[in-house]
């Protein structure tokens, strides 16, 4: 689908006067602004050629602006999107994303196309979206990514993709009910899709009609703004620290209605029994993008079950908690005003963008929080070609596309407090239930061996770091300093019982029950196929003081170490936070050094040190271990603690 963008105005009508002009007011159950900096609608101008009294409209004619009726489709916003040279184009996105999501009513319509469908079909039912989903869709402009809308732009799931749901469902119950191959398989369907290669002239088309599937009406919040964020990628078979939020829109917590009748030259109501059982179970399995996270489920009442979990584990976070999306808090006034009511700028001349953090428990957090930690110790002691491939087959790829042999889903997820406002506030929390599953793709003859390794992996996921933001360092409390947030942080917490998760008592304990866990996970791996010593681990790069490697290689130090807290700080953070380790600034001041606790600005830099507190003692990661600044850390470390209360725990 391709949208036309319209043409700017080109008569002598007034412009828009609009109330509050001096103030950067709107008329429009909106006006201006989205995440992002620079520009005027439509112009391209820069920021800094903005009048201190306006602030850049989303729309293209910043004049003569839209004002889109509440049953318009979110085409009607994408139309009058600003030009794509506008310095403000990424703040757009968020504004008409959000703009869509809030305004938009597609009610009168959905009634229309969901009586349509009940007077076609001969079978109807319902289905649910627990969470997200986002199926088919494209590219819209500046590369939004938009879930599937119909010729009106309606969001709806297509006939097409219902079909292929229940038709790969039936592949996959008959190659394991008879043990036949894919190909094999194909042939036994026919009789229910049609295929041109069938034997019987009667099955070379299909049985059974699918139809469009639309949400029921009165639903709020059908269109969901996301956000995807891919952090780390791969460059020249290394990875690459590389942050790219990415906002875009999904359909979330839908019903929608589905509807199935026989073609006319078929009769047998078995026939459309069946096509209805493989159609429930492909949609319970997951359809569209992302379904290994727990996006595209669709359930029906009392048919919910999973069959192919192996693992799962209760959890509380702590801190500054997981995010989906940014949210501007005023669309009629999206950037930010001092106090005086002057906007602000930030260091480059730009509009600072007044958003919230929107908290949320996202499985696809610690999907990428198993994915990086994987990759972290793979690196140690394999070529980083041969780990691309296994990181493929385990957790999905989009090149290679590879689905992956297991699903992560957060069941449950709450926010159970939010982040702390002023002093007073407690810090914030979520918490869930975390569980694992064989993907459709998982062989059979090694889902024992997959459940060792993402059960270990799991383990020291929990006990390495945090998820989310502030994930490198466990929450600690800033509440005495004039700063905000008052609490920093990520803070990881298994919620359970089981002896798996029993910790002991002393340091040099847990170093041996760490070292336990981690070979397990080596182990494990080797018995997937992987080749490799672990006792004697590769070097993942070159080192130097403001280079590394984020892999637990030969250059890489595990410790866990026990000390008193300071300043609201656990033990080990607070050693890495001493002024014995900060450096001068160019106006003199003491900082902290970017090559040993990170740097943001310009250049992005993660901190190489990651600390996880597990309440008697910490456990401290220090990629590129072996050069200044990180090795006169652990060397204060070292100097600092008492013998019986610092071992080693990696290299083994």
């Amino acid at each position: 689908m391709v949208f036309e963008r319209p043409r700017k105005a080109q008569n002598s009508s007034p412009a828009i006067q609009k109330p509050g002009a001096g103030n950067g007011g709107d008329k429009h159950n909106g006006g201006s602004g989205g995440r992002g900096t620079g520009g005027t609608g439509g112009t391209g101008n820069h920021s800094k050629q903005l009048p201190e009294d306006r602030i850049p409209s989303p729309w293209l004619d910043s004049e003569n602006e839209p004002i889109p009726d509440k049953n318009a489709s979110f085409v009607e916003y994408l139309r009058w999107m600003r030009s794509p040279e506008s310095e403000y184009k990424d703040a757009t996105k968020v504004h008409i994303l959000q703009k869509a999501e809030e305004g938009a009513n597609h009610n009168i319509r959905l009634e229309q196309l969901n009586k349509r469908t009940k007077l076609i079909a001969k079978e109807t039912f319902q289905v649910q979206c627990p969470w997200r989903m986002r199926v088919g869709g494209h590219r819209g402009p500046e590369s939004i990514l938009l879930p599937a809308f119909d010729a009106l732009g309606t969001p709806y799931i297509p006939s097409s993709t219902l079909r292929g749901v229940a038709r790969t469902q039936a592949i996959r119950e008959i190659m394991a009910e008879k043990k036949l191959s894919w190909k094999a398989a194909e042939q036994e369907v026919a009789p229910y899709f049609g295929s041109l290669e069938a034997k019987n002239p009667n099955d070379c088309a299909g049985k059974v009609v699918f139809l469009d599937a639309y949400p029921l009406p009165n639903q709020p919040g059908i269109l969901a703004m996301d956000m995807a964020n891919n952090i780390w990628k791969w460059d020249n078979n290394s990875p690459k620290y590389d942050p790219n939020p990415n906002p875009f829109l999904c359909i979330k917590g839908a019903i929608f209605l589905i509807g199935l009748r026989l073609t006319s030259n078929c009769k047998d109501n078995q026939v459309l029994d069946k096509v209805k059982h493989w159609l429930i179970k492909g949609l319970q399995a997951g359809i569209g993008s992302q379904v290994n996270t727990g996006y595209g489920e669709l359930i029906t009442a009392g048919k919910v079950s999973k069959p192919n979990e192996f693992f799962q584990v209760e959890f509380k976070l702590k801190g500054q908690l997981i995010h989906g999306r940014q949210k501007i808090r005023n669309l009629s006034q999206p950037y930010q005003k001092d106090g005086q009511g002057h906007l602000k700028r930030d260091r480059y001349g730009k509009l600072k963008l007044d958003t919230s953090p929107e908290a949320e428990v996202r499985s696809v957090a610690f999907k990428s929080m198993l994915r990086y930690w994987f990759r972290t110790f793979a690196l140690g002691v394999l070529e980083p070609e041969k780990i691309l491939s296994w990181e493929s087959k385990i957790f999905g790829a989009i090149n290679p596309q590879e689905r992956g042999w297991i699903v992560v889903r957060v069941l449950h997820g709450k926010v159970t407090q939010k982040e702390p406002l002023d002093q007073r506030d407690p810090c914030g929390e979520q918490q869930g239930l975390l569980t694992l599953s064989y993907s459709l793709e998982a062989p059979q003859d090694k889902q024992k061996i997959i459940q060792q390794l993402l059960r270990n992996l799991t383990w020291l996921m929990f006990h390495l770091g945090g998820i989310g933001q502030g994930a490198r360092r466990p929450y600690y409390s800033r509440k005495t300093r004039d700063f905000a947030p008052w609490w920093r942080g990520s803070t990881l917490i298994p919620e359970s019982d089981d002896a798996f998760w029993i910790l002991p008592d002393t340091p040099k304990e847990f170093c041996q029950l760490f070292q336990q866990r981690l070979l397990g996970f080596y182990t494990a791996f080797q018995s997937l196929g992987a080749t490799f010593n672990y006792r004697s681990p590769i070097s993942a790069g070159s080192v130097s003081r403001d280079r590394w490697t984020e892999a637990v290689d030969m250059n890489c130090r595990i410790i866990v170490c026990a000390g008193k807290e300071d300043f609201g700080k656990p033990y080990a953070l607070a050693v890495l936070h001493h002024q014995d380790l900060k450096i001068k600034d160019r106006e003199g001041r003491d900082n902290y050094d970017g090559n040993l606790c990170g740097k943001v600005g310009k250049e992005v830099k993660p901190s190489p040190v990651w600390i996880a507190d597990l309440d008697d003692y910490q456990l401290v990661t220090v990629f590129g271990a072996t050069q200044d600044p990180r090795k006169k850390y652990l060397q204060a470390l070292r100097d600092r603690t008492s013998p019986q209360n610092y071992h080693q725990v990696y290299p083994l």
